[in-house]
């Protein structure tokens, strides 16, 4: 399992590329997402939006997102009432595969370390693709606890069919 196929010019197995694939993918919705504007209405939304971006990307077979807003800061009041996205309120899970090669990552808050952790799950052949959102799941339900989370656990208040984001790009701005 040399690399034959790897896009990577340094003497990487396949398997090596993967886990520097996954924590790319981890990293970049880290840093590309923290700081923006959420809200228990728009939660979900932003949660499958990250998910489109991430499958845009090479070797991805399935990721998840959910985003908790209950674990983040103050929320302002009238037209300033959302919190902006921490990474408390963050977990990803991100499966990659190449070939029978696959690995599974996540990235979540551990309140012990207090530190948002970006880790390998598992490494090796073809597994179980990550669960895709079910129609219809009840509010509520996680894989690992009961409190109420946004994201790609669906619910009554989900929107379906908007992965796209709405940002458009504008010209660069200009001093002042």
């Amino acid at each position: 399992m040399g690399r034959a196929r790897s896009i990577h010019p340094a003497p990487l197995s396949r398997r090596e590329a993967l886990l520097f694939e996954a924590g790319v993918k981890l990293g970049g919705v880290f840093h590309q997402y923290l700081g923006i504007p959420v809200s228990p209405a728009t939660a979900a939304g932003l949660a499958r939006t990250i998910e489109a971006a991430v499958r845009l990307q090479p070797y991805v077979r399935a990721i998840r997102v959910r985003v908790d807003v209950r674990r983040g800061g103050p929320v302002g009041r009238g037209r300033f009432g959302y919190r902006y996205l921490t990474a408390e309120m963050l977990e990803v899970d991100v499966e990659l595969a190449d070939g029978p090669l696959s690995v599974r990552a996540r990235l979540a808050h551990r309140a012990d370390l207090r530190y948002p952790l970006m880790r390998v799950e598992a490494v090796g052949g073809a597994r179980r693709p990550i669960p895709a959102p079910r129609a219809g799941r009840r509010r509520g339900r996680s894989d690992r606890r009961s409190s109420t989370s946004a994201g790609s656990g669906g619910g009554r208040r989900t929107p379906r069919g908007h992965g796209r984001s709405s940002r458009r790009r504008g010209s660069p701005r200009r001093p002042a």
